[in-house]
């Protein structure tokens, strides 16, 4: 069955537009409902929301949809994407949604489900309520009718939940620390959490407007965060995005710390541990070749898989592995959680400098990234890749990189864009061949 409205994380666009709009949003309660409701208990949803204007319009949407199918709702407001999905758990609700469109501008949103074990939903139940979206919904009698109401001490129950994945012996007492909410979820609990262990908190990304989020800050926007480090004598810097279940860090010194690095530094210390399962870490395909050539030296494995946060995890649960994730920040730890948490994550390194007494810049960059070059290609329709003359170009460039490199190409989820990625060891020949298959693929879609 083809999806019309899930992509690779949920369901996302422009509000008001297309599939985000308020009707979608209480079909997408009620088709989403009536998949949850099984056996006579009371059903029940938590929803959580980022700081976009249009959350307060789609979240009363949905409350409409899973109320009128019998559904009872939990409003936990503005939280991180990980809390939902913890709290979907400990709630023991049926079903968990987060309002976000996690590092896109404020005019986009999304509707990210989770099932009641905390885990996103599988392409079968995405397939199931596609399906329902299409019927006309099953309307509950009037007595059956839902009750909606807000829990006010979430953020607490988060902020416990995150500090709990810190060592109980370790403090942050010694460290100056710089955390960028990106105006976004968790504008409020990672500078508590943080604080409440101790650290020294220098706040920015923490006054959200409805528009501002993810604005030229967070960890899409790190230059903010980069000249506040530097500025205020910082000893790290941690940026979130939107809806936190990525990271980015900056060291002392004002440099990017991608997720590769996090990913080679978690996994690395938890193998000398003894804590790292499955002999190695799971990222997916645009992850540097020098993070697998690091894994290497230390005997570890880099199982690649392809682009979406949901596509590691289901990779690290076939597989065992317990460290997952992407260069662009999330993180999947699941001794903690079910999904990216980009502040536990954060509470993991900050822990490596405490033990091991280091600078962010010592501890941090494990290894020299190779030449790595990402161009994206706008398309207004079609299928470019399947046009013969970008399939010679593309068998050209993989036949110049063999044994040099990597080439990735793919569609976005998201957007009508083609991503080429190309990466190796001869920077102007990783640049020479993305730019030609660039130039196919725009005469292509021409």
């Amino acid at each position: 069955m083809a999806r019309n409205f899930f992509g690779t994380d949920g369901i996302r666009g422009r509000t008001n537009a297309g599939a985000m709009t308020a009707a979608m949003a209480m079909k997408v309660g009620q088709a989403a409902g009536a998949h949850f409701v099984r056996g006579n208990h009371r059903h029940r949803v938590v929803i959580g929301k980022d700081t976009r204007l249009s959350g307060y319009m789609l979240e009363n949407a949905l409350v409409s949809g899973f109320t009128s199918v019998g559904m009872d709702v939990v409003q936990v407001g503005p939280m991180p994407t990980p809390a939902v999905a913890m709290l979907t758990r400990s709630m023991r609700a049926d079903l968990g949604v987060m309002l976000s469109a996690s590092h896109n501008p404020y005019f986009d949103n999304g509707i990210k489900l989770f099932g009641p074990d905390g885990y996103k939903l599988s392409d079968a139940d995405e397939h199931e309520i596609e399906a329902l979206l299409e019927l006309e919904p099953v309307l509950a009698a009037s007595e059956k009718i839902g009750r909606a109401r807000r829990v006010e001490d979430a953020r607490g129950r988060y902020i416990h939940f995150a500090k709990s994945c810190f060592p109980e012996e370790l403090r942050l007492d010694d460290l100056k620390v710089v955390i960028d909410c990106a105006n976004g979820a968790a504008y409020q609990v990672a500078p508590s959490a943080l604080w409440e262990l101790g650290a020294e908190i220098v706040a920015i990304g923490v006054s959200p407007n409805g528009t501002n989020i993810n604005n030229q800050c967070g960890s899409t926007h790190p230059h903010l965060l980069q000249e506040t480090v530097v500025a205020s004598g910082a000893d790290i810097g941690i940026a979130l995005d939107g809806d936190a279940d990525r990271l980015i860090v900056v060291d002392e010194q004002g440099r990017v710390v991608d997720g590769d690095q996090i990913m080679g530094l978690i996994g690395s210390s938890w193998a000398r541990e003894g804590r790292l399962q499955g002999g190695g870490v799971v990222a997916t395909v645009m992850s540097n070749l020098g993070l697998e050539r690091f894994l290497a030296e230390e005997g570890l494995t880099l199982e690649r898989t392809g682009v979406g946060d949901r596509y590691v995890l289901e990779r690290m649960r076939a597989k065992g592995f317990n460290v997952g994730g992407e260069q662009s920040g999330h993180m999947i730890l699941s001794d903690y959680a079910t999904t990216g948490d980009g502040l536990v994550a954060a509470l993991q390194l900050l822990a490596e400098m405490v033990r091991q007494q280091k600078r962010a810049s010592d501890l941090f960059h494990l290894f020299d990234p190779v030449p790595q070059l990402l161009k994206n290609v706008r398309f207004s329709g079609g299928r470019p890749l399947n046009d013969a003359r970008v399939k010679a170009v593309i068998a050209d460039a993989e036949a110049e990189l063999n044994g040099n490199g990597r080439l990735v190409i793919r569609p976005s989820g998201t957007e009508p864009v083609i991503r080429v990625m190309a990466e190796g060891d001869d920077a102007g020949q990783v640049e020479r061949v993305v730019d030609a298959i660039c130039d196919a693929v725009q005469e292509a879609a021409a």
